[in-house]
């Protein structure tokens, strides 16, 4: 009688074991804030947060996302923007149909074309009319994808020291951030000493 009472208990045993190893090993594995970061889905956005200077525009991860390239940007500008004195032009940037997603940083060489002399804009991290906010003091990187665009304004006083207007430029000469393409761009902007910001994000 105690041999054939036994079996059911050994049995009974042999569950709970089986079942302790398996809630063990669900307990045991790796968490998942530890696992391999994913690109987010191309419609995907994020708040950077404002503390973080460092920190890329977009929610998306840009780890696994190269650098534009040459061949890869398609370069626009907006229409001219004033305000007491100041101008400015929006260039847009977007992706070639054809190609894969890629990261712009910092600024776009820009350069006066048709209208007036030469002159190269400096960079600056902002300035009257727009550029990066106040707190955030390295340029960030932006994803560029056929669903996401990114800008970079250019702006400037439109009389010069001595009071005279400044010339009306009827292009400008860019090149994308982290490429040697220089493209014309018809725009207008009068201005004499440009001014470049960092690429963002459109608002």
């Amino acid at each position: 009688m105690s041999k054939m009472k036994c079996v059911p208990w050994l049995a009974c045993a042999a569950v709970v074991a089986v079942a302790g190893c398996s809630s063990g090993t669900t307990d045991t594995g790796a968490p998942a804030s530890v696992a391999p970061p994913t690109s987010a889905p191309a419609g995907a956005s994020g708040t950077p947060s404002a503390g973080s200077p460092s920190a890329p525009s977009s929610g998306r991860t840009t780890d696994a996302v190269p650098a534009c390239a040459d061949g890869q940007v398609i370069v626009g500008a907006g229409e001219q923007s004033a305000g007491l004195g100041h101008r400015s032009v929006t260039l847009h940037f977007s992706l070639v149909q054809a190609s894969g997603p890629c990261t712009l940083t910092g600024y776009p060489g820009v350069d006066s074309g048709a209208g007036g002399p030469l002159v190269h804009a400096a960079r600056s991290l902002r300035g009257y009319l727009g550029g990066l906010p106040e707190g955030v003091d390295a340029p960030p990187t932006i994803v560029l994808d056929r669903d996401h665009g990114v800008v970079a304004m250019v702006e400037g006083v439109a009389v010069d020291a001595a009071g005279n207007n400044c010339p009306s430029y009827t292009s400008l000469q860019v090149t994308p951030p982290n490429t040697t393409e220089t493209v014309p761009v018809a725009t207008t902007i009068d201005v004499c000493q440009p001014e470049v910001h960092p690429v963002t994000q459109p608002s």
